[in-house]
């Protein structure tokens, strides 16, 4: 019998390439984004299954797990950057932000651990943002931060009953999120979080990692190319 892997935010970016080790590794992977028709597409991509959700709402994503026994491994991957500085913030956004990244966290966990054997493993992708906070996305960082410490919390609630909880940090990936950044920087490739979930769900479950922090070299001859995000071409147009 197949293991299952549930992967928030899965329609792309990290999600997808996160669902794709998963699927290389044997698992039925189920899928779930807010949008139907792009979560369609990437399920069909990858031959997995997938149910369209609000990561954030309860009775939405209870949808996720309903038909599912068992669930080995969750990817919580789905989240927003958006805001500004907190000056220009308006509550609204600081609120969709927190939404989106915290809430989601604490509704998706509380989904699937009911039906998390011994064994199971959760992983929540973060931000280095929520280690260091960035200025001018206030809110953005408040929530990783955020998810950091529940992770921290929920890894000492469930250790007893034989399920893992790792964080995994990446510095800034090269994802559509990173569009209206203003400035160029070097990025991880959404392949590389793939990467190291693949790592974490190869140790053996007595093996305890909390956190993996993932960056991409800035200098030398392995520092890949700087990106130019939208945003930074926009701000030296003449």
């Amino acid at each position: 019998m197949s293991r299952v892997a549930v992967v928030t935010g899965g329609s792309g970016g990290i999600g997808f390439a996160c669902a794709g080790a998963l699927v290389e590794r044997g698992y039925d992977v189920v899928l779930t984004a807010r949008r139907p028709e792009p979560l369609q597409a990437a399920a069909e991509k990858l031959g997995a299954r997938w149910v369209a959700a609000d990561a954030a709402d309860e009775a939405s994503f209870a949808a996720v797990v309903a038909d599912l026994d068992e669930v080995h491994v969750l990817v919580h991957a789905a989240g927003i950057l958006a805001g500004t500085f907190v000056r220009k913030e308006k509550v609204e956004t600081f609120d969709e932000v927190i939404r989106a990244n915290l809430r989601s966290t604490f509704v998706t966990t509380a989904a699937v651990l009911p039906k998390m054997p011994v064994g199971g493993r959760i992983i929540f992708i973060s931000s280095t943002a929520g280690r260091q906070g960035m200025r001018g996305r206030t809110a953005y960082s408040a929530s990783k931060a955020g998810m950091n410490a529940f992770a921290e919390a929920l890894a000492g609630e469930v250790a007893r009953d034989g399920i893992n909880v790792n964080v995994l940090v990446p510095a800034p990936v090269d994802t559509d999120m990173l569009e209206k950044v203003t400035f160029p920087m070097h990025t991880l490739q959404s392949r590389d979080v793939a990467d190291a979930v693949a790592f974490l769900d190869g140790l053996h479950p007595s093996v305890v990692m909390p956190e993996m922090v993932l960056r991409a070299n800035d200098e030398g001859p392995l520092a890949p190319e700087p990106i130019l995000p939208e945003g930074y071409k926009e701000k030296i147009k003449p």
